[in-house]
C-alpha cells in the first residue's frame, strides 16, 4: 500500500508514521493491498486532526479523527474508515441480482417429445415432458362492492338464512337481536357458515 504523508504545522515522527503504517496494515486485510493512502495531520492549538484517505479502486474511504492526542485522533479517522470498508463490503455481498432478460428466461410450459433409444423386442412410445412455469401465475382480487350483502335492520339467525337462500347470496352482513356483527357466507361445499365478528 502506498502512503502518502502530509503534516501542517506538525512535524511527522517515525514513531507516529509506524502508528499509521500498522493501523492501515490492518485495514489492508479487509479492503486489500491495491489501494493508496493519504495521510493529513494537522496541529491547531490545543487539538490534533488526523485525515486519512483511502482510495480503493473507483472508491474513496475518508476518516477523520480530531482529539488532544495525535495517537487517539489517528485511531479514530482509521475507526471511521474500517466501519465505511466493512458496510462496502457487505452492500456488495447483500446486492440482489436483477431479473433474466426475457430472452434468457425459460419459456412457460414447454412440451418437448423425448426421443428413446430403440432396443430389441420393446416398443417405441412417446413421452411429453412438461416444465413447471418460472413464475408462479397470481390471481388478482377481485373485488365487487355491493349493499345487496348488507341487511339494513336486526335479523335473527333463521331470518338470515333464508335471506340469503331467497336472494341467493354469497356473503350477507347483518347484525342480530343483541346488536351483535354477524356474517353469513356460502362454503365451496354449498354448506352456510357463519362468522361471529367480536
Amino acid at each position: 500500500m502506498i502512503v502518502d504523508f502530509t503534516g501542517r504545522q506538525f512535524e511527522i515522527t517515525p514513531k507516529i508514521r509506524k502508528e499509521v503504517e500498522a493501523g492501515l496494515a490492518k485495514l489492508a486485510k479487509i479492503v486489500g493491498d491495491n489501494c493508496t493512502s493519504k495521510v493529513i495531520l494537522i496541529a491547531e492549538r490545543q487539538r490534533r486532526i488526523a485525515e486519512i484517505t483511502l482510495t480503493r479502486r473507483t472508491k474513496k474511504l475518508v476518516g477523520r479523527g480530531e482529539a488532544a492526542d495525535i495517537y487517539s485522533a489517528i485511531d479514530e479517522a482509521l475507526e471511521h474508515i474500517e466501519k465505511q470498508a466493512l458496510k462496502l463490503n457487505t452492500r456488495k455481498r447483500d446486492t440482489k441480482r436483477g431479473v433474466k432478460p426475457a430472452w434468457k428466461a425459460v419459456p412457460e410450459e414447454v412440451e418437448e417429445p423425448v426421443k428413446v433409444q430403440r432396443t430389441p423386442n420393446v416398443t417405441e412410445v412417446p413421452v411429453v415432458v412438461h416444465r413447471f412455469p418460472a413464475r408462479a401465475k397470481m390471481s388478482e382480487a377481485h373485488l365487487v362492492k355491493s349493499q345487496d350483502a348488507v341487511a339494513v335492520q336486526p335479523l335473527t339467525i333463521e331470518e338470515a338464512v333464508k335471506e340469503c337462500e331467497f336472494r341467493d347470496l354469497g356473503v350477507l352482513v347483518f347484525r342480530d337481536k343483541q346488536g351483535d356483527l354477524r356474517v353469513l357466507h356460502r362454503r365451496k361445499d354449498g354448506k352456510l357458515g357463519l362468522i361471529e365478528v367480536p
